[in-house]
């Protein structure tokens, strides 16, 4: 019989008022995947755990089984990621990073302590690195590795020949680079991806265990924008929709374009 009480570290992914006092959290843990649960009367002041289970924070939790819905008992801050509360553009890409782990993953009771860390260290990453921006994309990549989704880069996707180093072409649908020569063998919309931003994809995907070679990265604003492109346009291919926090990210562009 699973026990009815647990103790585990999580990171909120989402949160919603629930009810008159209460609040609805999106938790992903280590090993028992992502939950939801009830943080009963979170929204008071007086509340002991209010200030534990901020977004994004990294806490220390009491989790009761519930029938319907699991309920958080206590909490107890370990890490709150302060420049993500400080910086209006590293709190956006760390809202895109947790609700890309949310559309990823399903509500199961499954260890999932590679998702965990993932976040975990993007979070701090994102909080800290000097170009958050890269810190997103490279959490993209090592987390459609950990989801199954791993996009071809190397070689071409439909005839696995070496790729030229010059332009080419990416497929949402294929997955992977298309090379030039093989381009008319797709019927599917292709997105010209330039080399130099084809590389650098390259780079963050092979470094799985050394983001300090991927963070010390210089990126010109035109790379970055290419790099971009592919990658939300494949996730959004993957998930059959568009993630909101993209949007918040764009329109938070307009006003301060080194976003």
């Amino acid at each position: 019989m699973p026990t009815r009480q647990f103790r585990t570290q999580a990171i909120v992914l989402s949160r919603r008022d629930f009810g008159e006092a209460d609040r609805l959290l999106t938790l992903i843990t280590p090993a028992h995947g992502k939950i939801r649960a009830i943080a009963k009367g979170a929204r008071k002041p007086s509340a002991k755990v209010s200030g534990h289970v901020e977004l994004f924070a990294r806490s220390d939790c009491l989790i009761h089984r519930g029938r319907n819905l699991d309920i958080l008992t206590q909490a107890e801050l370990i890490e709150p990621y302060l420049g993500l509360r400080e910086d209006l553009r590293r709190g956006a890409y760390a809202n895109y990073a947790a609700e890309l782990l949310d559309r990823f993953t399903a509500d199961e009771e499954e260890a999932s302590g590679d998702l965990f860390t993932l976040l975990h260290e993007t979070l701090a990453r994102i909080a800290e690195a000097a170009d958050p921006r890269l810190a997103a994309r490279f959490f993209e990549l090592q987390l459609l590795d950990l989801a199954g989704f791993r996009p071809e880069l190397m070689e071409c996707v439909m005839s696995r020949e070496a790729l030229r180093p010059e332009p080419q072409w990416f497929s949402h649908e294929e997955g992977g680079v298309v090379s030039r020569s093989a381009a008319p063998l797709v019927s599917a919309r292709l997105v010209e991806i330039d080399y130099d931003s084809l590389k650098l994809l390259r780079h963050l995907q092979r470094s799985a265990d050394a983001w300090e070679r991927a963070g010390s990265l210089i990126i010109s604003p035109g790379q970055h924008s290419s790099a971009e492109r592919i990658m939300l346009g494949y996730i959004a291919h993957l998930l059959e929709r568009k993630l909101e926090s993209v949007d918040f990210i764009r329109r938070l562009r307009q006003f301060s374009p080194g976003a």
